[in-house]
């Protein structure tokens, strides 16, 4: 498990499966989870990087044990979302 927590300055940043494969955008932090959006359009990446993100009824959950580590651009999880 990694010891970096998601808080609400990841909202925005691409998730990427362990082989490097983007599979969406975390459009919502909230109760320790994140929210991947799986086909954000430009206006939805662009509101969840200024903190004004909803997330759809697509977006998938995602823990942060799922997580192996976050950079400043991007979420990587451990295995497959």
């Amino acid at each position: 498990m990694t010891d970096e927590t998601l808080t609400k300055a990841d909202e925005g940043k691409r998730v990427v499966n362990a082989d490097g494969t983007t599979i969406g955008r975390l459009v919502d932090v909230r109760d320790g989870y994140g929210y991947v959006e799986p086909n954000p359009g430009i206006v939805d990446t662009l509101k969840a990087k200024l903190g004004w993100g909803t997330r759809s009824d697509e977006a998938h959950p995602l823990d942060e044990g799922s997580i192996d580590e976050i950079t400043d651009t991007e979420v990587i999880l451990r295995g497959t979302l």
